[in-house]
């Protein structure tokens, strides 16, 4: 298990910060429909309590990490396909994918490559669209993503596709018995926890990488995030899962932390839902 990629001092962090960006968010905010608004009363906003936790990376003396245990311990569960809202008015279906995905280094998309190759027809529905004529495009500023196809992201299968509605990658790595943290781009799998970076200089003259992992919410996304037709972290119709989010994204978090630093997340989870008193800075969307 690779340990958690440092950023370099005195430098900024945007490969880091690039594999959760994605971009385009205020152009198609711009251009989404005023119809079919969803409930303003499902999000519950982004100013709450919360209640973080610090502790040093077992793995690595040069590492603390800064976790939100109210995001980490809520019943956030992933509800495309069956109530979400989607980012876009009037693709529920797309969820998140309407605008594909920015690949976060040349690595990244050598992975990604490696993986579209065992993509058949049976998994993918447009596999001879990606195949015959490509499945990659640069935006703007000249950066790589998936190719949008049809007003979403080329890997999407449409409902009513054999294989199943979503990303033909996720149905892949299902079918091989993988995780599909293995088959999708990083910021497909990374979504919806946020991995920030900032180096702290302490008074002793020592410096220590702050790691922080949390709640992707709206601003994550940048200034369009606020105008984005829904988002789910803070949706009430998102949680109520059966197991809390450190929990139900085992593996996401382990590959963002280290084994030995989500054990330590894991154990202060626990204890954190195991006290009697009732709970500090509960999430505000999750059921009473």
């Amino acid at each position: 298990m690779p340990k958690t990629k440092k950023a370099k001092p005195g430098k900024a962090t945007k490969k880091q910060d690039r594999t959760q960006d994605i971009k385009h968010v205020e152009k198609v905010a711009m251009h989404t429909p005023v119809t079919a608004e969803p409930d303003p009363a499902d999000e519950q906003g982004l100013d709450f309590p919360r209640a973080w936790v610090e502790f040093p990376d077992p793995a690595d003396d040069e590492q603390v990490f800064r976790c939100d245990l109210t995001w980490l311990t809520s019943r956030w569960t992933c509800v495309f396909g069956s109530g979400c809202q989607g980012i876009q008015a009037g693709r529920a279906d797309d969820g998140c994918c309407t605008l594909g995905a920015h690949f976060s280094d040349e690595d990244d998309e050598k992975r990604v490559a490696g993986h579209v190759a065992r993509l058949t027809p049976e998994l993918w529905q447009f596999h001879d669209v990606g195949t015959e004529t490509g499945w990659t495009q640069t935006d703007e500023d000249g950066d790589r993503q998936t190719r949008r196809w049809q007003g979403s992201c080329i890997f999407q299968n449409r409902p009513g596709f054999p294989a199943g509605a979503g990303c033909s990658l996720h149905i892949l790595a299902l079918r091989e018995g993988r995780e599909p943290l293995e088959t999708k781009p990083d910021v497909c799998w990374q979504l919806p926890v946020r991995r920030t970076y900032e180096w702290i200089d302490r008074p002793d003259d020592t410096r220590v990488l702050q790691v922080s992992i949390g709640e992707y919410d709206r601003r994550g996304w940048g200034p369009g995030g606020h105008d984005l037709h829904w988002w789910c972290t803070s949706a009430l119709s998102a949680h109520g899962g059966g197991e809390p989010v450190y929990v139900s994204y085992r593996p996401e978090l382990i590959e963002l932390m280290g084994p030995e630093a989500y054990d330590t997340l894991a154990g202060l989870c626990e204890r954190r839902l195991a006290s009697q008193l009732p709970l500090v800075a509960p999430h505000p969307a999750d059921p009473a």
